[in-house]
């Protein structure tokens, strides 16, 4: 079987199936939208069942929230890694701080709706849990492996197909009301380290990225936003 990559769109949020020998989740969107995802699977013709795994890119309310139904739904296991556990396994939540002007605003705005979200998350246990060593997918009946690309949040992680398409979540932002066009989160709570995360990505071969906010977009995108980073924080360098 091809390759096969389905968009579930969730208010904002942006979900993805991934269907070759085997079929995975990545992301389970909002709490309460199970219904969305049904509908999703009958219109693209996939049976719940065959999704085996569930790959949760980080623990944000917004990328966890139907995990329990969705399990149940599917039968299928649940990835995640272990500094992000207490997201889904506790429901506890922090709003990583605004990079940028907009960020800063932004998260004045959202907390305490951000705060209210999360507590409607169900808690679930998690069957995989990840580290900081590349996990594969060979087992799973999908050619690629997860790895950890933290900055947003501690445990982030990120899906990276062997053809060259990668899946990061909020490691890049598009789209309103983050971005009016692609380019680095504007929430993180190290936004250096995901510039570096980048980098290593950028070297396995990358062609073309899936956000989990806003359509995906080529790689040649952010290759250029990570030289523009560079010169600028040069510039700043040589002005003191």
């Amino acid at each position: 079987m091809s390759l096969q990559i389905f968009t579930i769109r969730i208010g904002i949020n942006r979900c993805y199936v991934v269907r070759d020998e085997g079929t995975i989740l990545i992301d389970a969107g909002y709490p309460n939208r199970i219904n969305v995802f049904r509908r999703a699977f009958r219109k693209m013709q996939i049976d719940p069942g065959e999704i085996r795994l569930i790959v949760l890119t980080h623990g944000h309310f917004d990328h966890i929230g139907c995990a329990k139904d969705l399990k149940a739904l599917t039968g299928a296991r649940i990835a995640m890694h272990e500094k992000d556990l207490m997201y889904l396994e506790a429901s506890r939540f922090t709003a990583p701080p605004g990079v940028n002007l907009w960020g800063k605003l932004m998260h004045k705005l959202l907390f305490p709706f951000l705060n209210r979200a999360s507590s409607k998350v169900p808690t679930e246990k998690v069957d995989i849990v990840l580290n900081d060593e590349d996990y594969p997918l060979d087992e799973f009946g999908v050619k690629g492996k997860i790895v950890h690309t933290p900055g947003h949040t501690p445990g982030s992680v990120s899906v990276l197909l062997d053809t060259g398409e990668a899946f990061l979540g909020c490691m890049a932002h598009n789209g309103f009301p983050f971005r009016l066009r692609p380019g680095l989160p504007i929430f993180a709570e190290d936004i250096e380290q995901i510039k570096e995360c980048w980098k290593r990505v950028l070297q396995q071969g990358v062609k073309m990225i899936y956000p989990g906010h806003g359509p995906s977009f080529s790689v040649k995108v952010m290759e250029k936003v990570l030289r523009k980073e560079k010169v600028l924080r040069n510039e700043k360098i040589l002005r003191k």
